[in-house]
């Protein structure tokens, strides 16, 4: 059996951590997004892999193939970004069904791959997994009867608890006819849920509710739910030095050629990269990850966050529920707020759009490349783009287009 797995999306609301990688090898976790849907493929015994990627992504087939060695792929490109729909159509010649279908930017604890393999074993239909979530106004809604599909609902922008469809798929091969019969969205997309409402009433779609954590890395802080979800998993080691005089509590993963030098306080779970800098007197609180070839200097405070690479928080800085992009630079001083004053949920201004994002805490979301000069205070919810310098003492909030040269 094949897994096709799509990875095209262009990943405009993950921006500014979109601008120079696709959206499927953002990291969470010290890996690629992608990674955790290609584990759950293999344990669900499949070898066999079908990436759909658009132009010029060849790093991701390229990364695929060094990090599952024992997996073999192959790639179609979507030349246009006509949907989901769309990029199933382009494997008819190449699957035999049934196969499986995955995006490539969702996470999940266990494995609804397996499940769905082992439904579709049992009844012969079709299957789409749904994931129960807080709130469903975001995604496609599945509404069933009994164990099957009546229904995907569109996305009615009402926050409410319901069952969200998870993006995880084995299709019979009368999906292909339901492919050719799908419509041009609203989006001018063909759409896979659009499919799943012709194949429900004539095929019948069976469902598989998955019962643990699920998300869509559909934006930024979704990565940071993501992340901690990750990291409640992790299996302790430290295969750096870890200096007399630094403490380590509960799981702690620190890379090879990484030293965590005296008066540093880890408090797990936390994954650190290879080859990084920890202290002195550092403290790096649970569900931080922190990437290869980082600095995390003297008395600097960092806590539920992302740190890509080579990224240098190097002095006297707070950085809080934040994700900061590679080859990063903040100045001595530089502080990121993370809660409003008065509590409420963060909105967030995204390119001018003011998104709610569901958190009581969220601090900054940093392009690659941005420096920040001493004392910089960067307000909760604020998006910076990459490239960006910031001036000392400057106060930062709301959107930041990249490349910029705040005065």
């Amino acid at each position: 059996m094949k897994a096709i797995v799509l990875c095209a999306g262009e990943g405009t609301r993950m921006r500014p951590l979109t601008e120079n990688r696709p959206k499927v090898m953002v990291p969470a976790a010290g890996r690629p997004i992608l990674d955790y849907v290609l584990e759950a493929v293999r344990a669900a015994g499949i070898r066999d892999v079908l990436l759909v990627v658009a132009p010029g992504q060849d790093v991701i087939a390229e990364h695929a193939r060094a990090s599952f060695p024992d997996v073999e792929f192959s790639v179609v490109v979507q030349k246009k970004r006509l949907g989901t729909a769309n990029a199933v159509s382009l494997v008819e010649d190449l699957v035999d069904p049934p196969f499986a279908v995955l995006n490539g930017d969702i996470v999940f604890e266990g494995n609804p791959l397996r499940e769905a393999l082992k439904r579709h074993s049992e009844t012969g239909r079709s299957v789409v997994v749904g994931a129960r979530v807080e709130d469903v106004s975001r995604y496609g809604e599945l509404e069933l009867e009994g164990t099957r599909l009546k229904a995907v609902l569109e996305k009615s922008g009402e926050r409410r608890p319901g069952l969200a469809n998870a993006g995880i798929y084995v299709f019979g091969e009368e999906v292909f006819e339901a492919l050719r019969e799908t419509p041009l969205s609203q989006r001018k997309e063909y759409e896979i849920t659009d499919t799943l409402n012709i194949m429900a009433p004539r095929w019948g779609v069976e469902v598989v509710v998955h019962g643990g954590f699920w998300t869509d890395v559909g934006y930024p802080w979704d990565l940071l739910r993501a992340n901690e979800a990750l990291l409640r998993g992790l299996e302790g080691e430290v295969r750096g030095r870890v200096w007399e005089g630094a403490t380590l509590v509960g799981p702690v993963f620190v890379g090879e050629g990484t030293e965590i030098l005296p008066g540093t306080f880890i408090q797990g779970p936390v994954r650190i990269g290879r080859n990084c800098r920890i202290g002195p007197n550092a403290y790096i609180r649970p569900y931080t990850s922190i990437g290869d070839n980082c600095h995390i200097g003297a008395a600097v405070e960092i806590k539920n966050s992302i740190i890509m690479s080579r990224t240098n928080v190097p002095h006297h800085n707070y950085v809080g529920d934040s994700i900061i992009g590679e080859n990063c630079n903040l100045g001595a001083g530089t502080k990121i707020a993370n809660l409003r004053l008065d509590g409420r949920e963060i909105e967030v201004n995204f390119g001018g759009e003011i998104i709610r994002t569901g958190m009581r805490k969220l601090g900054a979301i940093m392009g690659d490349g941005v420096k920040t000069g001493i004392n910089v205070s960067i307000n909760v919810g604020t998006i910076i783009g990459g490239g960006t310098f910031i001036p000392p003492g400057a106060v930062v909030t709301g959107y930041v287009p990249p490349r910029s040269r705040l005065l």
